[in-house]
């Protein structure tokens, strides 16, 4: 069975108790905010009707052979 429990804390009290955690525990919280910021940036990319389009646009192109390689554009910037 899981327990959930909402709190109400202001910011200032939320930077202070993260300031106080040790480095690994930092690091454990930062690995799990930047999921969830990925997770809620995706899920808005979704959303996003433009990015939709412009998503189908780049997958026709690429069916069609429209693109390059990382090698041709190593080499391109080579040259």
């Amino acid at each position: 069975m899981t327990t959930t429990i909402s709190l109400q804390i202001s910011l200032d009290s939320l930077i202070q108790a993260v300031s106080s955690l040790d480095l690994e525990a930092k690091r454990h919280l930062l690995d799990i905010i930047e999921q969830q910021i990925f997770e809620a940036e995706e899920a808005g990319y979704i959303e996003d009707s433009e990015t939709k389009a412009e998503i189908e646009s780049v997958r026709l192109e690429y069916q069609q052979g429209e693109f390059s390689t990382i090698d041709d554009f190593i080499q391109a910037q080579s040259n």
